[in-house]
């Protein structure tokens, strides 16, 4: 059997060319050939394919996110699947048909040139890379995390204007092998790490409604390229940004984005704590978010942080009449749900 498969999807001219136990979804993006997808960790479903002809193997694809009916069917996740020969595959959610570039999955490797304490349990760590990484506001990367054969996704929170010096914001999981195991104790201004990238779909389009940034946590990360690319190349007339914490100890980046709304009339800024009186907004950055929107018709919405969250978010945006098409979003989650 041959080591390597080709690999022809619906509605592209060229195919790719996939080992026989790389993914299919990133043997794709690396041809540059653009696929549906968002977590890569065979959980979202959203890179969901269906075999027209060949066959594959489902490797590690979950019942939770890939049924046995589904199976049955002929779908495969193209994020976990692997090809056994040929295949002929059909994307079973549409391609986007948009004029942005898409920028082809690539390795670098770069050097840790800042690493922070920002907010309780949060450290800013930015990456000088050795060649430039082209990726859109809101798109992430993989770090290799050393001597583990593991990696672990954190997305870019500088603007892609600035494709050599790559900012994560990254929340300490205790006992995880990347955060207690590395960034947070071993891990120095100098050394030398690996990463993969650009990966997922999250992003701000050009649109002429108004849009509502919505982020807990490190779910800050992605929002701050979006909001700094889309204030930049004025993508959207208003932009509100709310960022939600436990307490004050849990918020960071406040003044940069202070500093922003006030030079800028276009971008609101709102942080707001759950469990603690201060002078801000007090409460679910969700709840904080409906009591200053009576409507949201017409507007859009982009979510990113704990699944909780994104879940309250996503109903309460709806009670405020937002479209459910116009209500992007993207969960943060440790590793602790794949078991590694």
């Amino acid at each position: 059997m041959s080591d390597t498969h080709e690999i022809r999807i619906s509605g592209f001219e060229r195919p790719a060319v996939c080992g026989g136990e790389q993914a299919v979804l990133d043997a794709c993006l690396r041809e540059g050939l653009w696929l549906p997808h968002s977590c890569t960790q065979g959980t979202c479903g959203s890179c969901k394919m269906r075999v027209v002809s060949g066959e594959v193997d489902h490797r590690g694809s979950s019942e939770h996110a890939l049924t046995a009916e589904e199976r049955a069917a002929g779908i495969a996740l193209a994020c976990q699947a692997s090809p056994r020969t040929a295949l002929l595959l059909e994307p079973v959610e549409p391609v986007p048909d948009d004029d942005r570039e898409r920028h082809p999955l690539r390795d670098f490797t770069g050097t840790v040139t800042a690493l922070d304490d920002i907010a309780r349990e949060i450290r800013r760590i930015v990456v000088e890379l050795d060649e430039p990484m082209g990726f859109h506001a809101g798109q992430y990367a993989e770090i290799a995390v050393p001597g583990s054969g593991l990696t672990r996704q954190y997305s870019m929170a500088n603007p892609p204007w600035e494709p050599r010096n790559l900012e994560f914001h990254v929340r300490r999981t205790p006992g995880g092998v990347a955060t207690d195991g590395w960034m947070f104790t071993s891990l120095r201004v100098g050394d030398r790490v690996e990463l993969t990238g650009p990966l997922g779909d999250f992003g701000l389009r050009r649109q002429e409604e108004p849009a509502i940034l919505i982020g807990g946590g490190t779910g800050l990360a992605p929002l701050k390229s979006i909001a700094r690319d889309a204030l930049e190349h004025d993508l959207v007339p208003e932009l509100h940004l709310y960022h939600g914490g436990r307490t004050e100890a849990d918020l960071y980046d406040g003044e940069f984005f202070r500093a922003l709304a006030a030079e800028d009339p276009r971008f609101r800024y709102r942080p707001c704590l759950s469990e603690q009186e201060w002078s801000g907004a007090v409460g679910l950055v969700t709840d904080v978010v409906v009591a200053d929107f009576p409507s949201c018709r017409g507007m859009s919405a982009y979510l990113c942080g704990p699944p909780a969250m994104i879940e309250a978010g996503t109903k309460a945006l709806k009670r405020r009449r937002m479209a459910p098409r116009r209500i992007h979003r993207e969960r943060f989650l440790d590793a602790s749900h794949r078991g590694v």
